[in-house]
This record gives C-alpha cells, sequence and structure tokens, in this order.
C-alpha cells in the first residue's frame, strides 16, 4: 500500500501537519520528548529531527528558525535536490541524540539544512515517488538476478523529489555491483545510492509479530544490533534449540542479552556445579540450580536424580565451608528447610489436565439421579416382568 493512501497533511499557511492514520508515534526509533511542554525548549537547538521512510532520519539546522514541532512535514537539503520527511523531535533532545549517535558538528559536509514547510506540489511529487518504489524492488530483483549476482535487494526509497532512490541490500559477502548500478540507471533514470544492511536490518524493515505476541524489538524500537551469542543462553539455562533462540530474520534473539546481566549478578551467589556436599549419609552432587530464586537441587548421584533435595544456596555454601574443616552434618537440610522441602506443593489447577479432557466419556449418571430415593431394582429378569411372563418356569407350565 503506498504512502498516498495512508497519509494526509493539513496546509495551514506556512505550518502544514501530517494527520496520519499510521502515525509514526508507533514507528521504530522514535524517542519520546518529556520536553515537549515546555515553551522554552523549542529554541534550545537549532537542529531538528527528520525520519523518513522506517529506520532511515537526520538532524537539519533550522538556520532560517521556522516554527518547527513535531509532525510537521518538511522539506530538507538532499543529495541531489531535496527530500520530505517528518519532524519527529525538537528542542534539547536533539542535541543529546546528536552526541549519542557522534554527529560531526564542525563538518560542513555533513550539516544539511531545513528548506521550508512542504508545499501541496512537494507532496504530489513526494506521492508519484513513493508509488513507483514496489514495482521498482522487483525490476531490481531481476536485473541483478540476470547479472548472476549473489544478493538480495530487500527494500528500496525514494528521495522526496524523486531524483534519486536507495538501494538496501543483503549479502553474504563482498558484491560487485557496478554493473548493477549502470543497469538500474539505465532503466529507471535516476541517481542510484545501494546501502547494505544485515539480516537484523531487513527484520526490522519489515516488521512482524514475534513470539512474544508483541511487535518485533527491531521494528519498534531497538537502534542498536549487539552481537548475540549462545554465552547468553547458556547463562539462563535455556535449551540450545537453534529453532527456539532464534528469531525471524534466523539469528540469535536480541532479546536474550536483555536479562543476561541480571543472570550474570546472581550467578555470582551461586555454587560451583563441581563442588561436592558431603554429609554423614551420603554424598551430593549438582543436578540444577535456579538463579534468580539462588537454589541448588543436589542428587545423590551423578548419572541421574536420585534423592533430589533443592537447598538455598546460602545453605550449600554453609555446608561446603564444614567440608572444608573436616566437618560432615547430618543431613543437608536444616529442620525448617527440611519441613520446607517435604511440604506438598500447591496449585490452581491452571494446566493440570491436558487439552483433550473434554474428549474423554463422561460417566451416564441419567439413572442413578432417576432411581434416587427409590428401592433398587433386583438384577436378572426379574428386573422386568414381561421377561418373566414371556418365559414362565417348568413348574407353571
Amino acid at each position: 500500500m503506498s504512502d498516498n493512501q495512508n497519509n494526509t497533511y493539513i496546509h495551514d499557511g506556512d505550518n502544514p501537519r501530517s494527520l496520519c492514520s499510521n502515525c509514526r508515534e508507533n514507528k521504530p526509533l522514535m524517542v519520546y520528548d518529556w520536553l515537549g511542554d515546555v515553551p522554552e525548549n523549542v529554541g534550545e537547538c537549532d537542529y531538528v529531527e527528520v525520519q523518513f521512510k522506517n529506520t532511515r532520519k537526520g538532524y537539519y539546522l533550522n538556520d532560517q528558525k521556522l516554527d518547527l514541532h513535531k509532525g510537521d512535514m518538511v522539506a530538507v537539503e538532499g543529495n541531489p535536490g531535496h527530500d520530505i520527511g517528518e519532524v519527529t523531535l525538537t528542542g534539547y533532545l536533539v542535541h543529546m541524540q546528536m552526541k549519542k549517535t557522534n554527529y560531526h558538528f564542525d563538518d560542513p559536509e555533513v550539516t544539511k539544512k531545513v528548506y521550508r514547510h512542504v508545499t501541496p506540489a512537494d507532496m504530489e511529487k513526494y506521492y508519484e515517488a513513493k508509488a513507483r518504489e514496489h514495482d521498482t524492488m522487483l525490476r531490481s530483483r531481476q536485473i541483478a538476478e540476470g547479472l548472476s549476482l549473489e544478493m538480495k535487494i530487500g527494500d528500496v526509497e525514494y528521495q522526496g523529489d524523486g531524483q534519486k532512490a536507495i538501494f538496501y541490500y543483503i549479502a553474504d559477502g563482498r558484491v560487485d555491483f557496478r554493473q548493477l548500478i549502470k543497469d538500474l540507471a539505465a532503466a529507471f533514470h535516476i541517481r542510484i545510492e545501494m546501502k547494505q544492511i544485515g539480516a537484523r536490518q531487513e527484520a526490522g524493515r519489515i516488521g512482524g509479530i514475534g513470539p512474544c505476541g508483541r511487535e518485533l524489538c527491531c521494528a519498534k524500537w531497538l537502534t542498536k544490533f549487539n552481537s548475540v551469542g549462545t554465552a547468553a543462553a547458556r547463562f539462563q539455562d535455556l535449551s540450545l534449540n537453534p529453532q527456539k533462540l532464534a528469531g525471524q530474520c534466523a539469528k540469535l534473539k536480541c532479546c536474550l542479552n536483555y536479562e543476561v546481566d541480571c543472570y550474570m549478578e546472581s550467578a555470582k551467589d551461586i555454587p560451583n556445579k563441581d563442588i561436592v556436599l558431603q554429609t554423614q549419609d551420603s554424598d551430593y552432587f549438582f543436578f540444577k540450580q535456579d538463579i534468580l530464586a539462588k537454589t541448588v537441587t543436589y542428587s545423590t548421584s551423578k548419572d541421574g536424580p536420585f534423592n533430589l533435595v533443592t537447598i538455598p544456596a546460602s545453605r550449600a555454601f554453609e555446608v561446603y565451608g564444614m567440608n572444608k574443616h573436616g566437618h560432615k552434618p547430618e543431613r543437608l537440610l536444616q529442620g525448617e528447610e527440611e519441613e520446607r522441602n517435604n511440604r506438598p506443593e500447591f496449585s490452581d489447577g491452571v494446566g493440570d489436565e491436558d487439552l483433550t479432557r473434554f474428549d474423554r466419556r463422561k460417566k451416564n449418571n441419567k439413572n442413578r439421579n432417576r432411581n434416587h430415593g427409590q428401592k433398587p431394582r433386583r438384577k436378572g429378569n426379574d428386573q422386568n416382568p414381561r421377561n418373566n411372563n414371556a418365559n414362565p418356569s417348568p413348574e407353571a407350565k
């Protein structure tokens, strides 16, 4: 669906605002402007943050002192021509974001300017350019396939004035696309810019719903993709199953790094897995651990779960300290801990039954309810007097 089917704008003098049904409040890379209600905040920084399609955004100098607010559609300096984007941040927070991204303030080639608020003519060209993006992407894929290039063109973004297009591609190695640029320029008569992205960035540009039921982090708010290793899963005692640990980009899920620091900090209070706890009745070997609950389960055998005992990590350190001094406690659990460990566990019944429990046959209690309060009938043929008349005894004959 093209942008002209989703976006409308109001041109109020020189201050147009976008009224977008698919508002950029829900787009990625958005920064919450917690200083937006402060009147003095607008003039504290001469730069504004302008966001374009998907995750691309930039910082532009407002040297003409235009009255810019969040949501304004503006025409900014491009290379060549101009581009159309939406103001997503103003004021002091822009300066903080620029420092965060290591923006080069002293480089005149990096600094670009805001030209004006958009006009109806600008928006008409903008919608015409956006309407060509999908067809351009399909045609460019055919050209790349004809050149036998090992690359995948994932998205195409036209500049606001339609003079340039950015082709986002994915490749495992280096690709010589010099001939591809010539063919694309000859086919579309525009200036071509190739930009390589990774699998995580592609997933962020396409979007989707993760296994947690929420929108993908890379498509919602994640701006920096840190490396994720299997060590993060080991620290959290997760099963090393590639099908469960991999995201829609076929890489390890970025959320594996969210809680790994907490697990590493809590793991300092858990005894080593190689420690063997000795008591007067038996030796206990490590079986499993709950890092966040800080409990450890020990077994009397190295080969499997035998006589499992779950104790707090503090009790494990206490017993280990006694063993180092040549003492062995009578049992691994103390009085209160033993009583707590042997206490039956109760549940609320959720999940105790499987999904096929409704398929089981239920006993027919109709006769039981019907005969409630009456004398039970005799078994055999005496229950039906018709049977007695139909089969008289030999003596009756």
